[in-house]
């Protein structure tokens, strides 16, 4: 079954867990408000995350740091409102996972007044993704580079081309997977790497800088659009280059990731 049809019944997790299993590549954007959230469902988008992110894109701020949880519900809002078939998971944003009890109060409200159908956290949180589950909340994990570290890790690098590091990313995403989540993302790591995580466990993994063996692939909206004050990713690429509308940049980045065409080796990490 080919899942981007024109059906606007709306995915579900195990409709994406069927896309990694027939083959399928998924294909995921950031979306930020109602109107990119209409196009981007529109030309069949499978996933939409309201990234963090937005703290540097909408925002202006530096990092993903200073995002609050009321940030990412109002902006989860105005996503939901407008789509209709894409799947829908939005970011726990910097240090409102902390413990158990803190990270379902904040869950809950993206899931009951942003409207998401899935929450994401960043690094080896085992115990929390499984205290969500039990709860009803669908958890997609994030391994690889963690944006919300930033002030520890000091630089923006990829992680797991030392050994040692790689086993420990291998062994927290069969340990998040165990712990009930349905989705995973990588973010910066080798290809190989990638791929290895993604052959070893049945939930999806989608990658961000992480090579096209990835079940699917992720990029910052405006990254994609080639839109911004910095400098983009390596693993970015501008899609708006060769399109003729903004709707054509979208559905040009969509067949990539469904042919296997985005990222190229240029835009993967060894």
């Amino acid at each position: 079954m080919n899942y981007a049809s024109n059906s606007t019944k709306a995915l579900s997790i195990l409709d994406l867990i069927a896309m990694k299993q027939a083959g399928e590549k998924i294909s995921c954007l950031t979306a930020y408000d109602a109107s990119f959230s209409a196009l981007i469902d529109k030309v069949g988008v499978d996933v939409l995350l309201i990234g963090d992110s937005l703290g540097m894109v909408i925002q202006g701020q530096s990092t993903t740091v200073p995002v609050t949880i009321e940030d990412m519900v109002y902006h989860s809002r105005c996503v939901t409102r407008a789509r209709n078939r894409a799947f829908v998971m939005a970011d726990l944003p910097f240090l409102s996972y902390t413990s158990k009890t803190i990270a379902i109060e904040n869950a809950a409200k993206l899931i009951q007044q942003g409207g998401a159908q899935m929450v994401k956290l960043e690094g080896a949180r085992f115990e929390v993704i499984e205290f969500l589950v039990e709860q009803g909340i669908p958890v997609c994990g994030h391994l690889g580079l963690l944006p919300q570290s930033i002030n520890q890790l000091g630089a923006y690098k990829v992680k797991g081309k030392q050994q040692q590091e790689a086993d420990k990313i291998i062994s927290d995403a069969k340990k998040i997977e165990q712990a009930g989540a349905t989705l995973l993302v990588l973010e910066c790591v080798p290809a190989a790497l990638a791929k290895k995580i993604s052959l070893a466990l049945t939930i999806p993994v989608i990658g961000i800088g992480a090579g096209v063996d990835c079940d699917g692939q992720v990029l910052v909206l405006y990254d994609m659009l080639g839109l911004g004050t910095g400098k983009r990713p390596r693993f970015t690429h501008n899609f708006m280059a060769d399109a003729q509308s903004i709707e054509g940049a979208v559905e040009c980045y969509h067949q990539a990731v469904k042919k296997s065409l985005f990222p190229t080796l240029s835009q993967s990490y060894k």
